[in-house]
């Protein structure tokens, strides 16, 4: 979790005791000031230090040296920044979780935040170096009972970033750390046991944002029920556990400005229902609701960052399973909408919530634009394996907007097609439309259904089977659940729909 680390900016001076962290270029020399505060002797330890590892300062690449010669530390961490025409393209937030990921648990740690041949760093770059320690100071052990000897004492306590202006710093981390808290939230809903994290449990800790200022209501089944969400309980049907739909309200902007909204697939467990999945890797599916997931971790960050703007965050929460009143292929539901969906395949159960959901959505707030969030497809992970989430999107503009965002984060998306051509495939001979079109363009299918309920609504769909769980592993994430599209959001709305 995010308080796993603590992060304290002061100013540039000489390190004593714990981890001392510098960074040098490919000439392996710190900056004229860090040089200065660790000594002519510490510096030609590193020298010899590189050459005998080979190491060489390339970005990314760190070296350790255990009880440095001429400084008072435990360890000398060497950080590299690669050449000076690389450092304009340097990533502060991977760096921070680079140096994060050479600290010695429980150790204090002293971060000196100067480049060699560059002017001072600024108080975003060590606000986003900071924000990359906190990501990756993350771990999700609350159910291990017995840990190995590098897991008892968890990461270092703490951890100062000596920097030109402190306070500037300081002020520029406090909305990183708003963002933190919701990646980690998003983290810890996707990494729960299906037994633990059920519908209303979900329900439950969506609930819990009331105490940042969040609006929040849960819709039970006799509401669903009223409001004619039948593709959504359709799903739920053949579960013991009921279904819930969470309403997340964030007032930050005027009263008459438009709220933007954000839906989220909640699917706490996954069987595939009738057209059950195979066994093996089932237990996956406990992170099929990592769409909603994102959802709840961004509106924590919204709140906890003062956001100025309306945000509203929609998820529906069920369990798909197969019992004697669950859901057929060959059954036809009637959605919120007033469209009939024939019943394909009952695996395709995602789009049947989002249906409902999108729809109730456009409907009651009638918002600026929608993006939704699902593990909607395996066909998307075909298409892009674990480096983007698929993009689909009725508006240019969002959708511009949305890759300009993952580009700056490093949450990536890549824009697929939609078109007349592609929803034809999804009419049916007994209903308005089926649930699924087969194997082929499986994703573009299944966006294709979801535009038949966002009513003309600038809307975008963010296919993240391939990010939303079993993720990939990198300097700021080291956890099955990544938490991925907080950030992504979260700078969406900062650069484009705040006041």
């Amino acid at each position: 979790m995010a308080d796993r680390v603590k992060v304290e900016f002061k100013p540039l001076e000489r390190p004593a005791g714990g981890d001392v962290v510098v960074f040098v270029g490919e000439d392996l020399a710190p900056s004229a000031d860090v040089k200065r505060l660790v000594g002519d002797e510490a510096c030609a330890t590193i020298i010899r230090a590189a050459a005998a590892e080979r190491f060489k300062g390339k970005a990314q690449k760190a070296l350790v040296i255990p009880a440095p010669q001429g400084l008072e530390a435990d360890r000398l961490i060497v950080a590299g920044v690669g050449a000076g025409d690389e450092r304009a393209k340097l990533d502060w937030v991977a760096l921070g979780g680079l140096v994060m990921g050479k600290l010695s648990p429980e150790a204090t740690a002293h971060v000196l935040l100067d480049l060699p041949g560059e002017p001072a760093v600024t108080a975003d770059a060590a606000a986003d170096t900071a924000l990359g320690l906190q990501l990756r100071a993350y771990r999700f052990d609350k159910y291990k009972t017995k840990k190995k000897d590098d897991e008892n004492g968890a990461l270092p306590a703490k951890v100062t970033l000596h920097v030109a202006d402190p306070a500037a710093a300081r002020k520029a981390a406090k909305a990183r750390e708003a963002v933190a808290a919701g990646v980690n939230l998003a983290r810890d809903l996707v990494n729960e046991p299906p037994n633990v994290l059920y519908p209303e449990e979900f329900a439950d800790r969506a609930a819990a944002l009331s105490k940042l200022g969040v609006e929040v209501e849960i819709l039970d089944e006799k509401q669903l029920k009223k409001l004619g969400m039948r593709a959504l309980l359709g799903v739920g049907q053949g579960s013991s556990r009921e279904s819930r739909v969470a309403v997340m309200q964030w007032h930050g902007g005027k009263d008459d400005e438009k709220p933007v909204a954000f839906v989220g697939k909640g699917v706490c467990f996954d069987t595939g229902g009738i057209s059950i999945k195979p066994a093996q890797g089932m237990e996956d599916m406990k992170g099929d609701m990592a769409g909603a997931a994102c959802v709840v971790g961004l509106m924590h960050a919204l709140a906890a960052r003062k956001a100025k703007v309306n945000a509203v965050g929609v998820i529906g929460l069920v369990e798909n399973m197969p019992d004697g009143k669950a859901q057929r292929p060959g059954d036809i539901v009637t959605s919120m909408s007033g469209q009939t969906i024939e019943i394909i395949n009952t695996d395709a159960e995602g789009r049947l919530v989002l249906a409902d959901v999108l729809w109730y959505t456009q409907e009651r707030f009638k918002p600026a634009f929608m993006v939704n969030l699902a593990t909607l497809t395996g066909a998307i992970l075909v298409a892009l394996a674990s480096e983007h989430a698929g993009l689909f999107s009725n508006d240019d503009a969002l959708a511009e907007r949305l890759a300009a965002a993952g580009k700056a984060t490093g949450e990536k998306v890549w824009r697929m097609p939609l078109g007349p051509e592609y929803d034809k495939l999804i009419d049916s001979k007994v209903a308005d439309m089926k649930n699924s079109a087969g194997r082929n363009a499986g994703s573009i299918t299944a966006a294709q259904f979801l535009q038949r309920f966002v009513n003309g609504v600038p809307w975008a769909h963010l296919d993240i089977a391939g990010t939303g769980m079993a993720s990939p592993q990198t300097e700021t994430n080291k956890s099955w659940g990544a938490g991925w599209g907080v950030r992504l959001l979260d700078r969406l709305v900062r650069d484009h729909y705040e006041g």
